[in-house]
C-alpha cells in the first residue's frame, strides 16, 4: 500500500487477518505489535515507554504504540507519539505518521508544515507535494461547509465499537457490519480488542439493532452486504483461507432468501485465490455487480470492477468476466465501497485529491456509456478522517423536484471514523438541501467555445533509499530521475521525450485510447506505465482534464542480492506456491522490459537442520524459481539458480537463540544481476 492508504488500514485489515492465530503467549509490547494485536500492544508499550533507558529505545516504542493506535482507529492518541518518536531520533517514519495524523485530525495549517519538513528531510519536496496542496484545498472546503446544504448527525444505531457500511433492505431497515458485543463470536479479535464483524439489521432511526441471520454470520468476520430490489438475493464478504492454517482472504458470497432463512452462502465463481474482493454494489435492475478488487493487473491498490450477470455463461457460472472501471475512477491509490443510486455512482477514494483518508466521490455515466469525472463530496460528508459508503435514501425527497432553498434534494447514511463520534468506526446521517442563494458575480469575460482536452502529465523518478549502496534499505521515498528517455505508443502513434531536472514530461491524450510508455535510463533498470482514456466522459465544467502517472527506475545494483519479497515455501518443499507467482511474474515482466541483463536467482534456509539437508533444499527451491521463470517466458541463458543452504544468514543471532522473526528473514529468495 502506498502512504495514503495507510488511513484505510483498520477498516480493511481486521477482514483480512481472521485465520492468522498465534498461540505464541506474548509476554510484551513489541510482540504483541509484531502479531498485529494492536488492542493487546498499547497498554504494553505505554508501560515499557515509561522504563525505556536510552532514546532509541524509547523512539522505537513511541513509534509502536502511535501505530498500534492509528491501526486501532485512534488518532487523536496516535499523533503526540509519533511526535515522541521523531523527537527520539526515530526518524522520516514518525514525521510522517505525525503529518498524516494531523491531517487526518483536520489541523491542516501544521499538516502542511509537517509535510514540507517531511520532504526537506529524505531530499524530495516532490514526494508530499499533493499532500501540501490538498491541505490548502480542504482548509478551503471547510470554510464553505456552512452554507454548502448539507448536514450530517450521528445515527441512534451506533455504539462504542465499530458500525459501519450500511446498506437498505427491501422494507427500509438498514443492514450494516459492526463487531459490537452481540456479535457472534465468543473471543475477541486482538487487533481491534473487540468481537468479530457481523451483520445487524435495524430501523433507520432506531438504537436496538438486531442480529440479522444467526445463520449467515459466523465466528469470523461478514460484513458489508447489498441486497436486489425485491430482498430476496444478497450478497456480502467473508474471509476465508484457501486451505487450513493458510492466511484469509475476503471473498463475495451470494445467498438467496428461502422462506424466513437464507440459503448457503456460495462464493461467485470468478473471483480469484489470494485477492482480496470487497463491498458488493448492485445495479437496480440486479444484472451488474460493482465491487473493489485488489487485483495485481489493476490500476494500482484496491480498484472498482463491474462484472454483468450472464445466465448463458456456464463457465463463468452466470456471471461474465468482470471489468475494471476507468481509469478517471480509479488511481494508483484505493478505490472501495461503491454504491448506486440510479446512473450515479459513489465511492469512496484516497487515490483521489481529497481532505484526509478516504473521501466520499460521486460520478455517473453519460449517454455514451463513459464515466464523468468524480467529484468530491467535500465537508461535511468529507473530513479529515476516513470517509466512506455512502448510500442514498430515493424516497427521501419523495417525489418533488426541489427548488426552493431549503428543499431536500437527498438524504441518507454514511461511514466516518471522525473524531467525536461514538465508536471507531460510525454510521452518520446525511441531509443534502438546496442551499441559499450565493451573491451573483459579475464576469466580464467574453464566453469563448469550449476546448475540451485531455492532458498527461509524467514523472520518471527514483528511489530514495535509506542506505544508498544498499538495494534493502529502506524506502524513504521517491524523487525525480533526470535525463531518462521516454517512448510513448498509442497504436501506430508514438512520441519521445526526454526529462530534465524536474522529470517531467507532458502530451496531450486522444479520447477512447490506450497507451502505453517505457522509460529507459543507463545504469537503470527499464520500467513501463499504462493509461487509457477508454470510459472517459467530457466534462463542461472542467474542459482540460489533466491526469498523471509516475514511473519508477530502479538502479542497477551489479551482484548485489535483492530479496523478493512474499516468496514462501511449505516446509521441506521447493515446489512455487500461488502466492508466490505475483512476485516471480513482476520479475519475468523486468526481464522483459529489459532484454540485456542476466541474474542469478538465489535461496536461503534458516539453521535449523544440517547442512547438506539445506544446500540441497534451497538449490532445489531456487531451482524451482528459475523453471517458473522459463515457463513464463524467459531464456534460461539469462538464468542461473544457486543455493546458499544456511551459509549467508540475514539475521547474525545465534541459531538456538533466533526468534521466529529471525529464521524467517533467514528464509529469503534474491535475485542478482550479474551481467
Amino acid at each position: 500500500m502506498n502512504t495514503k492508504a495507510l488511513s484505510v488500514i483498520s477498516v480493511l485489515l481486521p477482514l483480512l487477518f481472521v485465520c492468522c492465530t498465534y498461540t505464541i503467549k506474548i509476554k510484551d509490547g513489541h510482540t504483541a505489535y509484531e502479531r498485529k494485536q494492536f488492542a493487546v500492544a498499547a497498554p504494553m508499550l505505554e508501560k515499557e515507554f515509561t522504563r525505556a533507558k536510552t532514546r532509541t529505545e524509547k523512539g522505537r516504542l513511541a513509534y509502536e504504540l502511535a501505530e498500534s493506535y492509528t491501526r486501532s482507529g485512534a488518532a487523536d492518541k496516535s499523533l503526540n507519539w509519533y511526535k515522541t518518536a521523531y523527537d527520539n531520533n526515530f526518524g522520516p517514519d514518525a514525521l510522517k505518521g505525525y503529518a498524516f495524523t494531523l491531517k487526518k485530525l483536520e489541523q491542516y495549517g501544521n499538516a502542511r508544515e509537517a509535510f514540507k519538513n517531511l520532504g526537506i528531510e529524505i531530499g524530495s519536496p516532490y514526494e508530499y507535494r499533493r499532500e501540501i496542496t490538498a491541505c490548502t484545498v480542504a482548509e478551503g472546503w471547510l470554510s464553505e461547509a456552512p452554507g454548502n446544504g448539507w448536514k450530517v448527525e450521528s445515527a441512534a444505531l451506533n455504539s462504542p465499537q465499530n458500525d459501519f457500511a450500511p446498506a437498505f433492505y427491501n422494507d427500509g431497515r438498514l443492514v450494516f457490519t459492526s463487531d459490537r458485543a452481540m456479535s457472534k463470536s465468543e473471543a475477541a479479535y486482538a487487533w481491534t480488542g473487540h468481537k468479530f464483524m457481523d451483520l445487524f439489521i435495524v430501523e433507520p432511526d432506531g438504537a436496538s439493532p438486531q442480529v440479522f441471520d444467526s445463520e449467515l454470520n459466523t465466528n469470523a468476520n461478514e460484513g458489508t452486504a447489498c441486497f436486489n430490489a425485491a430482498g430476496t438475493e444478497m450478497f456480502f464478504i467473508r474471509a476465508v483461507g484457501a486451505y487450513k492454517g493458510d492466511d484469509a482472504f475476503c471473498k463475495i458470497y451470494v445467498s438467496e432468501k428461502n422462506g424466513g432463512g437464507w440459503s448457503d452462502p456460495k462464493p461467485l465463481p470468478f473471483q480469484k485465490e489470494k485477492i482480496n474482493y470487497f463491498h458488493p454494489a448492485l445495479s437496480a435492475d440486479g444484472n451488474t455487480l460493482y465491487f473493489a478488487c485488489n487485483d495485481p493487473e489493476g490500476w494500482g491498490g484496491f480498484d472498482l470492477y463491474s462484472v454483468q450477470r450472464n445466465p448463458k455463461s456456464i463457465e463463468g457460472g452466470g456471471w461474465d468476466y468482470p471489468k475494471l472501471l476507468s481509469r478517471n475512477i480509479n488511481t494508483p491509490g484505493n478505490e472501495l465501497f461503491p454504491s448506486l443510486d440510479g446512473d450515479t455512482l459513489y465511492f469512496a477514494s484516497d487515490g483521489l485529491p481529497g481532505m484526509g483518508g478516504l473521501d466520499v466521490f460521486r460520478t455517473y455515466k453519460t449517454e455514451r456509456n463513459a464515466w464523468v469525472p468524480p467529484i468530491n463530496l467535500k465537508a461535511p460528508v468529507n473530513s479529515g478522517a476516513d470517509d466512506y459508503a455512502l448510500i442514498v435514501d430515493r424516497a427521501s425527497a419523495g417525489g418533488k423536484r426541489p427548488t426552493s432553498p431549503g428543499d431536500l434534494i437527498r438524504s441518507g447514511f454514511f461511514t466516518s471514523n471522525r473524531t467525536g463520534g461514538r465508536g471507531g468506526e460510525d454510521i452518520y446521517r446525511f441531509e443534502q438541501r438546496v442551499p441559499p442563494p450565493r451573491p451573483p458575480k459579475v464576469d466580464t469575460t467574453p464566453v469563448k467555445a469550449l476546448e475540451y482536452k485531455m492532458v498527461l502529465e509524467g514523472y520518471v523518478l527514483e528511489k530514495i533509499l535509506s542506505n544508498p549502496s544498499d538495494p534493502n534499505s529502506k524506502v524513504l521515498g521517491r524523487k525525480p530521475l533526470a535525463g531518462a528517455s521516454v517512448q510513448s505508443e498509442s497504436g501506430s502513434k508514438k512520441q519521445s521525450f526526454t526529462v530534465k531536472d524536474d522529470g517531467f514530461f507532458r502530451l496531450e491524450l486522444a479520447e477512447n485510447s490506450d497507451y502505453n510508455f517505457v522509460a529507459a535510463l543507463p545504469d537503470y533498470l527499464s520500467n513501463k506505465a499504462k493509461f487509457s482514456t477508454k470510459g472517459i466522459a467530457k466534462d463542461p465544467s472542467n474542459p482540460v482534464q489533466v491526469f498523471e502517472i509516475e514511473i519508477v527506475l530502479d538502479k542497477i545494483f551489479r551482484n548485489k542480492e535483492i530479496i523478493l519479497e512474499n516468496i514462501y515455501y511449505d516446509y521441506d518443499k521447493w515446489d512455487i506456491r500461488p502466492d508466490a507467482e505475483p512476485t516471480l511474474n513482476r520479475l519475468a515482466e523486468v526481464l522483459r522490459q529489459n532484454p540485456d541483463i542476466r541474474i542469478q536467482l538465489g535461496s536461503h534456509t534458516d539453521c535449523r537442520g544440517n547442512d547438506r539437508y539445506n544446500e540441497e533444499l534451497s538449490q532445489k527451491r531456487a531451482q524451482s524459481a528459475v523453471n517458473y521463470l522459463i515457463s513464463r517466458g524467459i531464456d534460461a541463458g539469462r538464468l542461473s539458480a544457486i543455493g546458499y543452504g544456511e551459509t549467508q544468514p540475514a539475521a547474525g543471532c545465534a541459531c538456538s537463540r533466533c526468534t521466529e522473526a529471525e529464521h524467517q528473514s533467514n528464509r529469503r529468495t534474491t535475485f542478482k544481476v550479474v551481467e
